[in-house]
Protein backbone atom coordinates (compact mmCIF):
# COMPACT_ATOMS: atom_id res chain seq x y z
CA UNK A 1 0.00 0.00 0.00
CA UNK A 2 1.30 3.64 -0.56
CA UNK A 3 0.31 6.32 1.31
CA UNK A 4 0.86 10.17 0.37
CA UNK A 5 0.10 13.38 1.71
CA UNK A 6 -0.10 16.80 0.01
CA UNK A 7 -1.22 20.03 -0.22
CA UNK A 8 -4.48 21.50 -2.44
CA UNK A 9 -6.19 24.56 -2.82
CA UNK A 10 -9.45 22.39 -0.68
CA UNK A 11 -6.32 21.95 1.97
CA UNK A 12 -4.42 18.93 2.82
CA UNK A 13 -5.35 16.06 1.58
CA UNK A 14 -4.41 12.36 1.98
CA UNK A 15 -5.00 9.18 0.09
CA UNK A 16 -4.23 5.42 -0.25
CA UNK A 17 -3.68 2.90 -2.70
CA UNK A 18 -3.21 -0.08 -4.34
CA UNK A 19 -2.08 -1.95 -7.25
CA UNK A 20 -3.37 1.50 -8.74
CA UNK A 21 -6.59 0.99 -6.90
CA UNK A 22 -7.59 3.99 -4.69
CA UNK A 23 -8.35 2.93 -1.19
CA UNK A 24 -8.97 6.01 0.76
CA UNK A 25 -8.61 9.42 0.43
CA UNK A 26 -9.66 12.71 2.52
CA UNK A 27 -9.20 16.01 2.15
CA UNK A 28 -9.41 19.78 3.79
CA UNK A 29 -7.03 19.27 6.55
CA UNK A 30 -5.26 22.08 7.94
CA UNK A 31 -1.83 20.70 7.59
CA UNK A 32 -0.15 17.48 6.90
CA UNK A 33 -0.30 15.61 9.92
CA UNK A 34 -3.74 15.84 10.24
CA UNK A 35 -4.37 14.60 6.95
CA UNK A 36 -2.43 11.22 7.69
CA UNK A 37 -4.34 11.00 10.57
CA UNK A 38 -7.70 11.40 8.56
CA UNK A 39 -6.36 8.99 6.49
CA UNK A 40 -5.59 6.80 9.29
CA UNK A 41 -9.16 6.91 10.83
CA UNK A 42 -10.77 6.17 7.62
CA UNK A 43 -9.27 2.84 8.20
CA UNK A 44 -10.18 3.17 12.03
CA UNK A 45 -6.65 2.82 12.82
CA UNK A 46 -4.83 4.52 15.87
CA UNK A 47 -2.03 5.67 14.64
CA UNK A 48 -0.14 4.95 18.23
CA UNK A 49 -0.31 1.32 17.89
CA UNK A 50 2.36 -0.26 16.44
CA UNK A 51 0.21 -3.15 16.22
CA UNK A 52 -1.83 -1.96 13.02
CA UNK A 53 -0.97 -3.07 9.49
CA UNK A 54 -1.56 0.68 8.76
CA UNK A 55 0.71 2.39 11.16
CA UNK A 56 3.90 0.28 9.22
CA UNK A 57 3.12 2.16 5.58
CA UNK A 58 4.94 5.75 5.60
CA UNK A 59 2.86 8.48 4.56
CA UNK A 60 4.98 10.24 2.32
CA UNK A 61 4.78 13.87 0.83
CA UNK A 62 4.11 14.30 -2.78
CA UNK A 63 5.32 18.12 -4.66
CA UNK A 64 3.60 18.78 -7.93
CA UNK A 65 4.58 16.83 -10.15
CA UNK A 66 5.14 13.40 -8.96
CA UNK A 67 2.49 11.93 -8.87
CA UNK A 68 -0.53 11.80 -11.58
CA UNK A 69 -3.39 11.07 -9.29
CA UNK A 70 -2.49 13.76 -7.00
CA UNK A 71 -2.11 16.13 -9.75
CA UNK A 72 -5.41 15.34 -10.64
CA UNK A 73 -7.04 16.02 -7.54
CA UNK A 74 -4.68 19.18 -7.13
CA UNK A 75 -6.24 20.56 -10.33
CA UNK A 76 -9.87 19.65 -9.41
CA UNK A 77 -9.40 21.50 -5.98
CA UNK A 78 -8.16 24.61 -8.25
CA UNK A 79 -11.77 24.32 -10.03
CA UNK A 80 -10.71 22.02 -13.07
CA UNK A 81 -13.52 19.71 -14.75
CA UNK A 82 -11.25 16.55 -13.74
CA UNK A 83 -12.37 12.96 -15.20
CA UNK A 84 -11.98 10.48 -12.97
CA UNK A 85 -14.15 7.97 -14.54
CA UNK A 86 -11.38 5.59 -15.30
CA UNK A 87 -10.15 5.81 -11.76
CA UNK A 88 -10.41 2.20 -10.56
CA UNK A 89 -11.78 2.69 -6.54
CA UNK A 90 -12.08 -0.23 -3.69
CA UNK A 91 -15.36 -1.08 -2.94
CA UNK A 92 -14.79 -4.12 -1.48
CA UNK A 93 -15.96 -2.65 2.31
CA UNK A 94 -19.10 -2.05 1.00
CA UNK A 95 -22.56 -3.90 0.87
CA UNK A 96 -23.86 -4.74 -2.90
CA UNK A 97 -26.21 -2.00 -2.02
CA UNK A 98 -23.48 0.49 -1.14
CA UNK A 99 -21.75 -0.73 -4.70
CA UNK A 100 -24.30 -0.05 -6.60
CA UNK A 101 -25.07 3.82 -4.30
CA UNK A 102 -21.12 4.38 -5.12
CA UNK A 103 -21.37 3.55 -8.82
CA UNK A 104 -24.64 5.63 -9.31
CA UNK A 105 -23.50 8.95 -7.40
CA UNK A 106 -20.27 8.80 -10.10
CA UNK A 107 -22.57 9.37 -12.21
CA UNK A 108 -23.65 12.63 -11.07
CA UNK A 109 -22.22 15.19 -13.44
CA UNK A 110 -20.17 17.72 -12.54
CA UNK A 111 -21.87 20.92 -11.43
CA UNK A 112 -25.73 18.72 -10.70
CA UNK A 113 -26.55 17.45 -7.71
CA UNK A 114 -29.26 14.44 -6.87
CA UNK A 115 -31.69 14.01 -3.56
CA UNK A 116 -30.65 11.06 -1.57
CA UNK A 117 -34.18 9.31 -2.89
CA UNK A 118 -32.93 10.40 -6.65
CA UNK A 119 -29.79 8.14 -5.61
CA UNK A 120 -31.67 5.31 -4.10
CA UNK A 121 -33.67 5.41 -7.47
CA UNK A 122 -30.88 4.98 -9.48
CA UNK A 123 -28.90 2.77 -7.41
CA UNK A 124 -32.28 0.67 -7.79
CA UNK A 125 -33.75 0.60 -4.22
CA UNK A 126 -36.49 3.37 -4.70
CA UNK A 127 -37.56 4.72 -1.33
CA UNK A 128 -33.87 3.67 0.34
CA UNK A 129 -33.20 7.53 1.12
CA UNK A 130 -32.00 6.75 4.67
CA UNK A 131 -29.66 3.97 3.33
CA UNK A 132 -28.02 5.71 0.93
CA UNK A 133 -27.69 8.59 3.69
CA UNK A 134 -25.66 5.92 5.38
CA UNK A 135 -23.78 4.74 2.39
CA UNK A 136 -22.56 8.40 1.50
CA UNK A 137 -21.77 9.00 5.12
CA UNK A 138 -19.19 6.68 5.23
CA UNK A 139 -17.64 7.20 1.66
CA UNK A 140 -14.09 6.68 2.05
CA UNK A 141 -13.17 8.17 -1.98
CA UNK A 142 -15.29 11.79 -1.44
CA UNK A 143 -14.50 14.05 -4.56
CA UNK A 144 -14.31 10.64 -6.59
CA UNK A 145 -17.37 8.95 -5.42
CA UNK A 146 -18.94 12.97 -5.32
CA UNK A 147 -21.31 12.66 -2.25
CA UNK A 148 -21.28 16.26 -2.05
CA UNK A 149 -23.38 15.96 -4.88
CA UNK A 150 -25.77 14.21 -3.13
CA UNK A 151 -28.55 16.83 -1.13
CA UNK A 152 -32.08 16.16 1.13
CA UNK A 153 -35.45 16.50 -0.95
CA UNK A 154 -36.06 19.08 1.70
CA UNK A 155 -33.43 21.95 0.53
CA UNK A 156 -30.77 22.28 2.28
CA UNK A 157 -27.05 20.79 1.73
CA UNK A 158 -27.70 17.78 4.17
CA UNK A 159 -24.33 16.83 5.96
CA UNK A 160 -21.19 16.17 4.40
CA UNK A 161 -18.24 14.09 6.80
CA UNK A 162 -15.10 15.87 5.91
CA UNK A 163 -13.45 18.43 7.61
CA UNK A 164 -15.15 21.67 7.30
CA UNK A 165 -18.51 19.88 7.22
CA UNK A 166 -21.48 21.20 5.31
CA UNK A 167 -19.42 24.63 4.89
CA UNK A 168 -16.41 22.67 2.83
CA UNK A 169 -20.05 21.10 0.60
CA UNK A 170 -21.38 23.80 -0.39
CA UNK A 171 -17.63 25.63 -1.26
CA UNK A 172 -16.69 22.52 -3.63
CA UNK A 173 -20.64 23.12 -5.33
CA UNK A 174 -20.18 26.61 -6.06
CA UNK A 175 -16.91 25.68 -7.19
CA UNK A 176 -18.26 22.96 -9.24
CA UNK A 177 -21.12 25.26 -10.67
CA UNK A 178 -18.89 28.09 -11.71
CA UNK A 179 -16.13 26.17 -13.58
CA UNK A 180 -18.87 24.55 -16.14
CA UNK A 181 -19.17 21.57 -16.55
CA UNK A 182 -16.57 20.99 -19.61
CA UNK A 183 -14.45 17.82 -19.08
CA UNK A 184 -11.08 16.75 -19.41
CA UNK A 185 -8.63 14.66 -18.60
CA UNK A 186 -6.30 16.78 -16.12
Amino acid sequence: MEAFVFDTALGHAALARQDEVLLALTFGHSNERTAANGLRKVFAVDSRSASSPFSAIQVEYVQPGEDELVDQIRAFANGEACDFDDLQVDASYLTVFGRKVSAACRKIPRGETLTYGQLAKNAGRPGAARAVGSVMSHNRIPLIVPCHRVVPASGGLGGFSAPQGVAMKQRLLEMEQSAGVLLAKC
